[in-house]
């Protein structure tokens, strides 16, 4: 196929040679296949611009053709004029040429794109493409040698017939204007609808996060002041069972021992039980409070074996503390001694032989790194979010013979929120675990 397939040309010597542009130029795009509306704004643009050519030069002329080069194919059309200036006086009032610059603007809006080659006194060219609708360059071949016998076979109409086709033309565009501006009403208030149901949305949403607020200032409440409520007794308790053990009042026979240290067991749990929650409420209410300092990281863990000793007096699990090189850490010791303790207490339940390893793995980047790691049961990957839930318990034998609240890796994870840090855990069933506790060597401002 050639690059450029020239279709026709029309002269533009008068106003009704602008009006025979136009119609050729609706012709053609009716051949070419283009829809009507796409066949109004083709005729439209290249009218507009004929319309300039003929009111600045003579010998203007019009040039359709099929750009075969470009992909997909584009029709042509080439306006162009070089001759002498029209005298105003020559040109009809009812077809008085538009300017330059309005053309250009209403042609490069209808048509793919619209350049000026040249526009000077004495020449005029303006290219305009339009892609052509879908089709092999076979069809485009075919239609381009057809369109030249089948345009001979319609003769160019009046300027009234031509009038009368651009009254259908608007009468059409309004049509659908007011069928679109109609859509558009529907949709509008389909919308405000939308809205109204957002915004009720949004209230109600609002409503329950209220409730739930309040529910949860009650929990934590409730919490608080349970906790405080039970602390008292169950000092008095563990207090009278160790002084019964003690034999401050006189000896105990073996059964009496026996029944008075599982009150003494009980009463322990209790107490850790109601520490925990009295922990939970307090940082849920925002109430703990941080107290930052340097901490010697060995000395930390000389305090932390000495508390934890006891534990492994009669067991089968060894715990080792491996000993850091000389490391400061600013943070609250309390709190980061207490994460730890319930670490290294958990793994100590949940191993029944082997090693419980404490030790610092990391200190890079203004972070430092704590891992306490274990040879005991492990945990699954869909179990390793939910032992971070409150009242959260895995379900293993081990984990019915060892007891506990649910509560201790949840108050460690807040408790590492409240230092600036995270808590981690890297574990697989049956392969033991081990969980970190990150935080920043010096807390941020």
């Amino acid at each position: 196929m050639m690059p450029f397939v020239r279709i026709l040309q029309v002269g533009i010597d008068s106003a009704p040679d602008v009006v025979a542009v136009r119609q050729r130029a609706r012709q053609i795009a009716g051949m070419l296949n283009f829809g009507v509306q796409d066949q109004v704004r083709i005729a439209t643009a290249v009218s507009e611009v004929a319309r300039c050519a003929y009111g600045r030069l003579s010998g203007g002329r019009a040039t359709f053709a099929i750009n075969a080069q470009h992909k997909p194919p584009q029709l042509r059309v080439i306006v162009s004029a070089e001759g002498a200036a029209r005298p105003p006086a020559s040109i009809e009032i009812e077809t008085a040429p538009p300017q330059l610059d309005v053309a250009l603007v209403t042609a490069q809006r209808l048509m793919d794109d619209c350049s000026v080659v040249s526009a000077s006194a004495s020449s005029l060219n303006v290219v305009m493409n339009k892609t052509l609708p879908p089709m092999s360059e076979v069809q485009a071949q075919e239609l381009s040698t057809q369109i030249g016998a089948r345009l001979a076979a319609m003769p160019v109409q009046s300027t009234y017939t031509e009038i009368e086709q651009q009254n259908r033309e608007l009468a059409q565009a309004l049509a659908e204007l007011r069928e679109r501006q109609d859509d558009l009403l529907a949709l509008t208030r389909e919308l405000e609808d939308t809205n109204r149901g957002v915004v009720a949305l949004y209230a109600e949403i609002e409503e329950k996060a209220e409730r739930l607020r309040k529910a949860d200032e009650m929990k934590s409440r409730f919490l608080s002041n349970t906790s405080h409520e039970l602390r008292t007794p169950l000092s008095s308790i563990r207090a009278l069972t160790q002084l019964l053990l003690d034999r401050m009042d006189g000896p105990l026979t073996p059964e009496q021992e026996r029944q008075v240290a599982f009150i003494a067991s009980a009463a322990g749990d209790l107490s850790e039980l109601v520490n925990d929650l009295l922990d939970l409420a307090k940082i849920e209410a925002g109430k703990v409070e941080v107290t930052m300092a340097p901490i010697s990281i060995g000395e930390m863990f000389s305090a932390l074996k000495g508390m934890l000793r006891p534990l492994t007096r009669h067991s089968t699990v060894e715990l080792v503390f491996v000993e850091p090189a000389p490391t400061t850490l600013v943070s609250d010791e309390g709190k980061v001694t207490q994460i730890l303790r319930n670490f290294i207490s958990n793994a100590l339940k949940f191993t029944e032989q082997g090693q419980v390893v404490v030790e610092l793995v990391d200190e890079a980047e203004g972070r430092i790194t704590l891992a306490v790691t274990d040879s005991g049961i492990g945990i699954s990957p869909e179990n390793q979010q939910l032992i971070f839930e409150e009242f959260s318990q895995i379900e293993h034998p081990l984990q019915r013979r060892a007891k506990g609240t649910g509560l201790g890796l949840p108050l460690c994870r807040k408790l590492a929120t409240l230092l600036g840090g995270e808590v981690e855990v890297h574990s697989a069933e049956g392969q033991g675990s081990t969980f970190y506790l990150r935080l920043p060597a010096v807390p941020h401002e």
